[in-house]
Order: C-alpha cells, then sequence, then structure tokens
C-alpha cells in the first residue's frame, strides 16, 4: 500500500509520451512530480500491455442479498420490526 494518491490517467500519458519523445527518467519523473520508479513501472506496463488504465473492478466482498431482497426486507421490518428473516 503506497503513501501516495495514485497518478491520474493524463499523468499516466504524460510519461509515456516523455518517454516516446526520449526524455529521460528522471527528468519524466521532474515533470509529472512522482518518483523515478513510477515512471519505469507505468512504461513498462504501457509498454507490454498498450494501456496504462486500472483495473479496479469488483474489489470487496461480494454482496450477499440483492436489491430486490434489500427491498422485501425492509418492508417486512416496517410491518414487524420483531419478525425473523428465516
Amino acid at each position: 500500500m503506497g503513501k501516495r494518491k495514485d497518478l491520474s490517467e493524463f499523468d499516466k500519458g504524460q510519461i509515456v509520451m516523455a518517454r516516446c519523445l526520449g526524455q529521460s527518467i528522471s527528468k519524466t519523473a521532474a515533470l509529472v512530480g512522482c518518483s523515478r520508479s513510477v515512471v519505469v513501472s507505468i512504461y513498462q506496463k504501457w509498454s507490454k500491455e498498450g494501456t496504462v488504465v486500472n483495473r479496479r473492478q469488483g474489489h470487496g466482498r461480494p454482496r450477499l442479498i440483492v436489491a430486490r431482497g434489500e427491498q422485501r426486507l425492509a418492508r417486512v421490518v416496517q410491518s414487524n420490526r420483531r419478525a425473523t428473516v428465516a
């Protein structure tokens, strides 16, 4: 877990373009305001995958109750707070 916020898509694009134009790793890091290791990892990811977009989907525990079930549960609770779900 890093202490800094994630880079924006614009910053990642700046890194890729600066490196493609032949700018050094240190100058690219100074331009964007991040560490040299971030510049290297972003550029390597772009070289390997062709994109630098994060795929952070589906984090966390899956929901156990769907929206329709949640509505039904709310109705039961409103009619009788002491009713059991089972």
